[in-house]
């Protein structure tokens, strides 16, 4: 999945001349909580958050220098240098960049122009469509050897009784390189008939583990 896919591009944008003022006031009207700050270009040259505007606000005792601290310029609290994300950039790759950097959002630049802006809330919202936890279902974990040829071999058993799926994740197991744990999110509300043929095909199942095999 792509960036273009999730981003907004409806940027809520300040020059770096604004104030202060006007920057809490978008926050609080548009609900968000970054502003990136842009030039004449639209090139982004700073980026403003929430927090920023609230430590750079006074306290309700400093009724006197109140009003003047707020008509400061933007440029006085944003933080510069901004790291930016491509379009066309895969949003498993950025997510990286929110894990490392621990940010709450990122600008979107195509040409050196503003054009978008991705924020924790998209990112989530994509992992939930990825996961396919959207869309109702049930979820298998299948411990398998990390060889290739292992997905299809155990997506064919689904196959065989016409099931759909959703999804599939493949993630670690444990510290242990030689297997892998394949996650698949499968169209069903009864996973009981591909749980027993999955076991009888000599697969080990982290989940569900509680369903056990039919008595003859």
């Amino acid at each position: 999945m792509l960036v273009e896919e999730i981003m907004n591009t409806k940027v809520v944008t300040l020059s770096p001349t604004n104030s202060i003022a006007e920057a809490l006031h978008l926050l609080q009207k548009h609900r968000i909580r970054h502003i990136p700050i842009v030039n004449e270009d639209r090139n982004v040259v700073g980026i403003v958050s929430d927090r920023d505007v609230r430590d750079a606000s006074p306290s309700i005792l400093e009724k006197s220098t109140g009003q003047q601290v707020l008509e400061n310029e933007i440029q006085t609290i944003m933080t510069q240098p901004v790291i930016t994300v491509h379009p066309l950039d895969f949003v498993e790759e950025i997510a990286r960049i929110f894990y490392d950097r621990e940010f709450a959002s990122v600008p979107v630049v195509q040409n050196n122009k503003l054009v978008g802006i991705v924020t924790e809330k998209d990112m989530l919202y994509t992992l939930i469509q990825l996961t396919g936890t959207h869309t109702q279902g049930s979820q298998i974990e299948v411990k398998v050897r990390h060889i290739p040829g292992m997905i299809p071999k155990v997506t064919s058993i689904f196959g065989k009784r016409n099931t759909n799926i959703i999804s599939v994740l493949v993630y670690p197991y444990q510290d242990d390189p030689n297997y892998k744990i394949l996650v698949f999110r499968v169209q069903t509300m009864n996973p009981t008939p591909l749980v027993q043929d999955l076991r009888k095909a000599g697969y080990e199942l982290m989940w569900p583990n509680n369903i056990s095999e039919p008595k003859i």
